[in-house]
C-alpha cells in the first residue's frame, strides 16, 4: 500500500508527543496489517523555549520558531505536517504561510468528530489561550460548531494545571476532580460536549469521569493523520 509521509511538530510536550507517535502507528498497524508502520517525519521542540515564548506573549517569535521547523520538515521531504499541540495552533497561520504543503488543523479534526457524533456546541477545556482567545473558539464556528466558553476562574483553574502537574507528568486525583467540576459547569452552560483541548488533558481525563461526551483533540488529530497518510 502506498503511504502519504506526514511530519510532526513534536515536544509541546514530549508526554503528548510519544501518545501521537504512537497512536498514529498503531492505527496503521492495524488498518494496513503485518508490520507496517507510518511513515513519519518528528521535529522534537525544546518546550522550555516554546514555553517561554508563551509567558512572555511573544506570538510572532513562536511562530517563527514553529514555521522554521515546519520548512525543515517539508525539506526533508514530509507531504503535510502537524503541530501536536492545541495552544500552538494559535501561530497556525504562520506555519501554514511558511510552508508548500497542507497543515492539518487540530481544530478542524475537532470539529469533525464532534459532528461525526451529533454535537453542534463544544465546551472548551484547554490552556488559557485555548479558552480564552479568538483562534479556537472562532474556527469551530468555521466548523458550524457553536463554542462555549468556561469562566475566568475555571479558565484559570484549568490552565494551573495543566502547567504545572500535567505537562510535567504529574497526574493527581484532586486535580482530575476539580477538572470534572469544570466540565459539569460547560456541561450547564450549554455544551453538548467538551474537547479536551490540550494534548496533556487525556492523560488525567476520559469519558469515565463524567456524564458529558468528551472530545480528545489528539486522538481526532491523529485520526486525520492517519486519514491523510493513508490517502483516505
Amino acid at each position: 500500500m502506498s503511504m502519504r509521509r506526514l511530519g510532526l511538530l513534536g515536544g509541546m510536550t514530549y508526554h503528548s508527543t510519544v501518545e501521537y507517535y504512537k497512536g498514529i502507528n498503531s492505527a496503521i498497524a492495524h488498518v494496513v496489517g503485518g508490520h507496517t508502520s507510518a511513515p513519519l517525519f518528528l521535529d522534537s521542540l525544546n518546550f522550555q523555549e516554546v514555553r517561554n515564548y508563551q509567558v512572555n506573549e511573544d506570538w510572532d517569535q513562536v511562530g517563527a520558531l514553529l514555521a522554521s521547523h515546519a520548512r525543515t520538515l517539508e525539506k526533508a521531504g514530509a507531504q503535510a505536517v502537524m503541530i501536536c499541540s492545541n495552544l500552538m495552533h494559535k501561530v497556525a497561520p504562520s506555519v501554514a504561510d511558511a510552508i508548500d504543503i497542507p497543515l492539518i488543523h487540530i481544530v478542524d479534526a475537532i470539529a469533525a468528530a464532534a459532528k461525526r457524533r451529533g454535537i453542534s456546541s463544544l465546551g472548551i477545556l484547554g490552556t488559557s489561550p485555548v479558552m480564552r482567545d479568538a483562534f479556537y473558539a472562532d474556527r469551530l464556528l468555521a466548523n458550524q460548531i457553536q463554542a462555549v466558553k468556561a469562566c475566568e476562574a475555571d479558565i484559570e483553574i484549568t490552565d494551573q494545571i495543566i502547567f504545572d502537574e500535567l505537562t510535567k507528568g504529574i497526574i493527581a486525583d484532586t486535580s482530575r476532580v476539580a477538572l470534572c467540576c469544570v466540565v459539569d459547569r460547560l456541561a450547564q452552560a450549554g455544551a453538548q460536549g467538551v474537547v479536551l483541548g490540550c494534548t496533556e488533558l487525556p492523560l488525567i481525563l476520559s469519558e469515565q469521569d463524567t456524564d458529558i461526551a468528551l472530545i480528545d483533540s489528539a486522538a481526532a488529530h491523529i485520526d486525520a493523520a492517519v486519514d491523510f497518510i493513508l490517502n483516505r
